[in-house]
């Protein structure tokens, strides 16, 4: 039961799981600490040890029965991989997730063209991924926050986006609701202003790399996906049952790497509890 302090008091029936819906909160609970477990005396025989690694592993048993959850993400477009991208998913009947580049969407009428069939599939939402992709050179980019934060904005406003979602170039940071997840360089300033502007900031779990101009890829396609099953399977990511894979649009210009791509969702859509999601719903919590 909860007690007058910021603790949820756990006692003799510790390992009980009273509330399924509530599984994955109660396990960021146990991690952050606020869960008290009593110390051994006459009534509770379990040494406080052992009962938060009793709760630990009774949640995660309960987790594995659930089902997993899959965000298929690809950078950088609109590119010359966006149509092939949008036809897959659309023919895999899957949800994706695109993280779009404000200039590119304005390099040649077959990337605006790809940019509408994006903004137009229902199994595609269009994120933020900033206006100019920093030029590529993110520590300069990011040394300026306002600077950064204003070429998002431009990127959202030019690109018409409904959803208020974004990843940060060259970086994998995460900043949505309470959770902050920073990976140690600059950008943390940039996010939290595009945090405090209602923004969503998701990195990635597994990033897929394909080389675009010759189709080869540096993992197989068997590589990607026992690298997201192993994330799912050992509860690797940042929420149990969730895994997010980060991909680039350039990567599927060519018919090789469309083939792969095409396997790759096929092979997960061979789990009946594989679910795919539009980033917007990330995580799905039990």
């Amino acid at each position: 039961m909860l007690t007058s302090a910021p603790y949820d008091t756990v006692g003799t029936d510790q390992v009980r799981l009273a509330n399924p819906s509530l599984l994955m909160d109660k396990l960021d609970s146990l991690k952050k600490g606020l869960l008290y477990f009593a110390p051994v005396d006459s009534i509770n025989k379990i040494d406080p040890k052992v009962a938060r690694n009793m709760l630990k592993d009774s949640i995660y048993r309960e987790l594995k029965k659930k089902p997993k959850h899959i965000y298929l993400t690809f950078d950088d477009g609109p590119l010359l991989g966006s149509k092939a991208i949008d036809s897959i998913v659309t023919a895999k009947g899957v949800k994706s997730s695109v993280f779009l580049i404000g200039k590119h969407a304005k390099m040649s009428k077959k990337l605006t063209s790809s940019l509408q069939k994006y903004l137009d599939n229902p199994l595609v939402e269009a994120y933020n991924h900033s206006y100019t992709h920093a030029n590529h050179r993110y520590q300069t980019f990011y040394a300026d926050p306002t600077v950064a934060y204003t070429d998002f904005i431009r990127a959202q406003e030019d690109l018409g986006l409904k959803h208020k979602v974004a990843r940060l170039p060259g970086r994998n940071i995460w900043m949505f609701g309470d959770v902050k997840r920073l990976d140690g360089r600059n950008g943390g300033t940039t996010a939290e202003m595009l945090h405090e502007d209602g923004f969503q900031i998701f990195g990635w779990d597994v990033e897929w790399r394909i080389n675009g101009k010759t189709g080869e890829s540096e993992q197989t396609v068997d590589m990607t996906y026992k690298a997201m099953k192993k994330f799912l399977d050992k509860n690797m990511g940042l929420y149990p049952n969730n895994v997010v894979l980060l991909m680039h649009d350039d990567m599927f210009q060519l018919p090789k790497a469309q083939k792969q791509l095409g396997a790759l969702i096929d092979s997960l859509k061979q789990h009946p509890d594989y679910n795919f999601e539009f980033m917007t719903d990330y995580p799905k919590k039990y």
